[in-house]
């Protein structure tokens, strides 16, 4: 299948909870991957007011490769410029854990407090190929860890699954509402059948 049919999967998809490939090869289909996960990293977001796509990982295409975008500027939705990493891994956590609030496009309408290092290392190629490394902390350094878990098979409510009180929906003027655990969560096939 092209590139260009894939769309967001999302779950009870069992794709999403697979292990990505490391990519060998940084091509054109490579750089095509990335364009069109930017382009529906940005769909996902087009009419949510609430909401801002941050990042996007290519098993969420269902390509099972490890390739993730991530947002330049979380707060400014007009800017719509990614940075790309090619087979990302976080060489070192640090800092303490932290609980906040994560969300994903591939878990419909459903937020976590998860927790989660406040600082890590990274290392990955970029999209010439060139070995890059840096150092991320707070939201940024979370969003790393979102999306490289995406690449290990894990959605960030598997960190959470026993969690009765971490679970919280966007009400309709985008404020967080803590779910009840028993209703919603623990028995949602869509969420726990893998």
């Amino acid at each position: 299948m092209a590139v260009m049919d894939k769309r967001l999967i999302t779950l009870p998809n069992p794709h999403l909870r697979q292990t990505s490939k490391k990519v060998g090869v940084i091509d054109d289909k490579i750089r095509e991957l990335v364009r069109h996960m930017e382009d529906i990293t940005l769909d996902w977001e087009e009419g949510r007011e609430h909401e801002v796509g941050v990042a996007l990982a290519a098993i969420q295409m269902d390509m099972p490769l490890r390739i993730v975008v991530i947002r330049n500027n979380f707060d400014d939705k007009a800017d719509k410029t990614f940075h790309a990493l090619i087979n990302p891994v976080i060489t070192k956590y640090e800092g303490g854990l932290l609980e906040d609030f994560e969300g994903c496009l591939s878990v419909k309408d459903l937020y976590g407090k998860v927790p989660r290092y406040d600082k890590v290392r990274v290392k990955a190629l970029d999209l010439s190929g060139k070995e890059v490394r840096f150092s991320a902390e707070g939201f940024l350094a979370r969003v790393f860890q979102h999306e490289i878990d995406h690449t290990n098979g894990k959605v960030f409510i598997d960190h959470i699954k026993d969690a009765r009180e971490a679970f919280y929906a966007l009400d309709d003027a985008g404020e967080l509402m803590q779910l009840d655990y028993e209703k919603d969560i623990a028995d949602n096939k869509t969420l726990w059948e893998y």
